[in-house]
């Protein structure tokens, strides 16, 4: 309200080649203000975008890093079972209830 009530004060905006004449001075402070809110705006979005897909990117590494782990649990346990089987020798396999 106080911006409003005393900068009535004309101005003239020179764009470059185009020029406003007699504009309140009340308008060119509310339109730089929403300018500046809008290329805050549009900053924020390009980093958000941006942030998205590198987060897109190290999930995927993760899940592959994840099936790794599994795969290699598999073996791991694996050749337990061979290393067991090959301590005793005598023909039986051992049992092994937790297995994958």
């Amino acid at each position: 309200m106080y911006v409003s009530r005393f900068n009535f004060t004309p101005v003239t905006i020179n764009l470059g080649f185009y020029t406003i004449p007699d504009i309140p001075l009340f308008y060119v402070i509310i339109g730089a203000l929403l300018t500046g809110l809008v290329i805050s705006y549009l900053v924020y979005l390009v980093r958000s975008i941006s942030t998205s897909f590198a987060f897109r990117g190290k999930n995927k590494e993760i899940k592959k890093e994840k099936d790794e782990v599994l795969e290699l649990t598999k073996r791991v346990h694996q050749l337990e079972l061979e290393n067991e089987k090959l301590k005793h020798e005598s023909g039986d396999t051992p049992k092994d209830t937790n297995s994958l």
